[in-house]
């Protein structure tokens, strides 16, 4: 049984919330995850309890699990930021992406990211979008698998930077769906 967080005996690991987004792979097939991860008794656990008890038409949070009955630890919700569109996409969804959003919490916990003793008394709160247009059920895994280890990562070290932040803003925003010519960025 986990050892429950005294209010007198401040929290260790993930004492405020951590945040984290990663993007990985190409096309149809690529995972963007964005992770908060917080501690039991705290605003993620009234925000993972929440999204779990209001699903929406076509947006419906669920449990992630390594296998059925074995959830990861820390409990992670899957928040999709997709509805589902058809038999591909919905495996993709509950499957491959599931799977490896799994996989990489487990990876994480695995190397030390998140302490293994503190797991039982964290949460993880993850959107994930899958594309309806998914192609690679293996790949999708894959993405998702390196997209949800590197949110952890990201919320754990606290990464990118300010100043990494700021270099990136003077190179010129840009993203899979859309990059700005250097007229639009001129002022």
């Amino acid at each position: 049984m986990p050892t429950p967080v005294s209010p007198t005996r401040p929290p260790g690991f993930a004492a405020t919330a951590l945040i984290g987004e990663s993007f990985v792979g190409d096309g149809v097939d690529a995972a963007h995850t964005n992770i908060v991860i917080g501690r039991k008794g705290g605003p993620v656990e009234t925000a993972w309890a929440t999204a779990l008890a209001t699903p929406s038409a076509g947006h419906v949070p669920f449990l992630t699990v390594v296998r059925p009955s074995v959830p990861v630890k820390p409990l992670t919700l899957f928040v999709t930021k997709a509805a589902a569109a058809g038999e591909l996409h919905e495996r993709a969804t509950w499957g491959s992406a599931q799977a490896g959003l799994a996989q990489g919490v487990a990876d994480a916990v695995e190397e030390g990211l998140i302490p293994a003793a503190e797991a039982d008394d964290l949460l993880i709160i993850a959107a994930v979008w899958v594309n309806p247009a998914v192609g690679d059920l293996d790949a999708s895994f894959r993405n998702q698998r390196a997209a949800a280890y590197g949110a952890v990562r990201a919320a754990v070290t606290g990464t990118p930077t300010v100043s990494d932040v700021l270099a990136a803003a003077k190179e010129g925003p840009a993203n899979p769906f859309y990059t700005p010519t250097a007229e639009v960025l001129a002022r």
